[in-house]
């Protein structure tokens, strides 16, 4: 039976995060096995890359610039649903199980 990808379910398994101009590199590690394993996403919003036209950038650059610059991005917070962390979560999640019996996800 796979858990629900929460925060309160992943967070435990959170080693560190390194953060550069454009990527973000989650590192979990199981308490368990005290395997490690990396995932690296975009530093971008969650929903995906921002996407501007050449004529949204030629008529309205003021507007394409603020769109693109100031979209805020949440690395983690419990009151957000969707995150960089759970981004990242979900993009190895296959190298973990959920353990009913611990309640918490462990490497297979």
């Amino acid at each position: 039976m796979k858990m629900l990808m929460t925060h309160e379910n992943i967070i435990t398994l959170l080693d560190h995060v390194t953060i550069d101009a454009s990527t973000v590199v989650c590192h979990f590690k199981c308490p368990e096995t005290n395997n490690s394993i990396v995932s690296a996403v975009a530093f971008e919003p969650y929903d995906g890359k921002i996407v501007l036209t050449w004529k949204e950038i030629l008529f309205h650059p003021i507007k394409s610039y603020n769109r693109y610059y100031h979209t805020p991005i949440v690395i983690y917070g419990k009151e957000c649903k969707e995150t960089i962390v759970l981004k990242a979560f979900k993009q190895v999640s296959n190298n973990f199980i959920w353990n009913q019996q611990k309640q918490k996800y462990i490497c297979n």
